[in-house]
């Protein structure tokens, strides 16, 4: 069986389709016992959702309601996987402020699962699910599948994050001067304001007058973000 699984895994990274690879992934998902499988994987730019790849097997019936009732406006694990690549469990706890779109679920058969997200460099998020209707979701078994998931959400990512990545808008990789991109490096290497004032020979108020700059240019709040953010686009 460990045998077969490995194969299942090579094919999902041998595939040269998104589709191949994703019913190769329905497949293995199935045997490891999930009636459901799904894939989606979208650019973080509004404009561009019309550019997103979605697939999966769930009921007609749950797509159709889930767009027709706005569920993605106030779907907690789709709010968690935009923000975490933490696992998360389909949990009652986890809905407590979107009861209808729990009671949905469990209605048409997608009471247990789990959701993971990946967020790669270019700002690209994917989300990858597992569902059934019966049997909760045991620790031992969640952890002995999780590498699984990870390592499907992360081929199948692969197989699309290319393409998608040209159709982000060069604003989502703003242009940082010589400056901003050096005070931060080194902020991210811990370096607080004064620290960057002596090491570049200039002020500490010419510091955050870049810092501040920066975070303008990235869309964020704080000169944390505009590191992790710099990081992730590539930008330092």
């Amino acid at each position: 069986m460990e045998l077969w699984k490995e194969s299942q895994l090579r094919q999902i990274s041998d595939a040269k389709e998104i589709k191949s690879a994703y019913e190769i992934s329905l497949n293995l998902a199935q045997s490891l016992g999930f009636t459901f499988c799904a894939f989606s994987i979208t650019s973080p730019i509004e404009a561009h959702h019309r550019d997103k790849v979605c697939l999966n097997n769930y009921p007609l019936d749950w797509n159709s309601k889930y767009e027709h009732d706005h569920f993605r406006d106030t779907d907690p694990i789709l709010a968690h996987c935009n923000q975490s690549e933490l696992p998360i469990l389909w949990e009652d706890g986890v809905f407590s402020k979107a009861p209808l779109l729990r009671q949905a679920q469990k209605k048409l058969g997608l009471q247990y699962g789990w959701s993971q997200s990946f967020h790669d460099g270019s700002g690209l998020r994917s989300m990858f699910s597992l569902a059934r209707s019966n049997n909760p979701i045991t620790s031992s078994e969640f952890y002995a599948n999780l590498g699984y998931a990870i390592f499907i959400n992360h081929q199948l990512h692969g197989h699309v994050a290319q393409k998608l990545r040209h159709c982000l808008p060069t604003a989502c990789t703003p242009h940082l001067s010589t400056r901003e991109i050096e005070i931060l490096k080194l902020s991210a290497d811990g370096k607080t304001a004064y620290e960057c004032s002596r090491i570049l020979s200039i002020s500490e108020r010419t510091i955050n007058f870049h810092v501040h700059s920066a975070i303008q240019k990235f869309g964020v709040n704080n000169k944390i973000a505009a590191v992790i953010k710099a990081v992730r686009t590539g930008a330092i």
